[in-house]
């Protein structure tokens, strides 16, 4: 058994842009951007950036939600874009996600009873006796109670809504969970409740995160590692601790020098990042970061960056860094 349980290489996802008088292609929009990465068993791995930089569909294109444009993905060991309709189907038991909207996520017509056995009736599992008395042990397990199994989500909180939604991605026993900005729609108290939610769940059960997040002091609460995307692809790749404490990338210098410190005598330098994100549609050549990089060289310009390891177990795609 490998240690790895997901591994991703050059990932892509364009969507064609059609205009013109007969609605052909005449661009596209650049929305993942061949990126690399893996996830090891057991672990948190963190994905940020600004809105509009592909985390989300990053993570919908691990589970096919939307059909990348190439790549290979490795999910222990089987790849899984040469699955089948009825094989992808089955794969997909080990591999949940949980929304970032509770409010859209769950159907308003169905009581929760029935939007956490829907999981198990799709693949077969057990009598109806078996699955409602599984759908009152979740709901125990993600601090809710049986009675609730009768309730329709309008009548929930954030919250709570947020709690059905991972005791739905966790019915069907999955080896890893996408977790979508799942605190992002949440009160500052609730994230924290839901965090440790998720982290005592993790050790119980073993669990494999994928956490995509644009709040950074979410993401060094929960992760092990963290990925920082910009535009399309993975700038830079290491230890949670290790990103913040000695980023190397200027965007990731940018982003987490505008993290709020709760010490209110702690002065700290605010690297302000000059014009706007590029489109996707027409992302600049070379370092993609170049239009905004205070340390732009004129080779950031024309040439791409490798995504390379600088230091042990840190990686990161800038030409300061680039190796003689």
């Amino acid at each position: 058994m490998t240690e790895e349980l997901l591994v991703v290489s050059n990932l892509k996802k364009y969507y064609p842009i059609t205009g013109g008088v007969l609605g052909g292609e005449i661009g596209t929009v650049k929305a993942v951007d061949d990126i690399s990465f893996s996830v090891k068993r057991g672990e948190t791995l963190g994905l940020v950036g600004e809105s509009g930089c592909g985390k989300s569909t990053t993570g919908r294109s691990l589970l096919r939600l939307i059909e990348p444009t190439s790549g290979e993905i490795r999910f222990d060991g089987v790849d899984v874009m040469k699955l089948k309709h009825e094989d992808l189907r089955k794969i997909r038991r080990d591999m949940q996600i949980v929304f970032q909207d509770p409010f859209a996520s769950l159907n308003p017509r169905h009581n929760v009873e029935k939007i956490l056995e829907e999981p198990l009736i799709v693949h077969k599992i057990g009598t109806p006796a078996e699955r409602k008395k599984r759908v009152a042990k979740m709901l125990e397990v993600v601090g809710l109670s049986s009675y609730h199994a009768r309730r329709y989500p309008h009548q929930f909180s954030g919250g709570q809504r947020q709690r059905i939604g991972i005791a739905r991605a966790l019915m069907l026993n999955p080896k890893l969970i996408v977790a979508d900005e799942p605190v992002s729609a949440l009160d500052v108290s609730i994230q924290s409740q839901v965090l440790n939610l998720m982290q005592d769940l993790q050790k119980e059960m073993g669990l494999t995160y994928l956490f995509i997040a644009h709040d950074l002091s979410v993401v060094r609460h929960i992760s092990d590692r963290v990925g920082v995307m910009y535009l399309g692809r993975i700038v830079e790749l290491t230890t949670s601790n290790q990103l913040y404490t000695n980023p190397l990338h200027p965007y990731t210098q940018a982003l987490l020098s505008a993290v709020p410190t709760p010490d209110p005598d702690v002065v700290r330098e605010r690297i302000i990042l000059e014009g706007d994100v590029p489109s996707p549609a027409n992302p600049p050549g070379g370092c993609t970061f170049h239009t905004r990089c205070p340390k732009a060289k004129e080779e950031c310009k024309t040439v791409r960056p490798h995504f390379q390891e600088v230091e042990l177990g840190h990686f990161v795609a800038c030409h300061l860094y680039s190796q003689a």
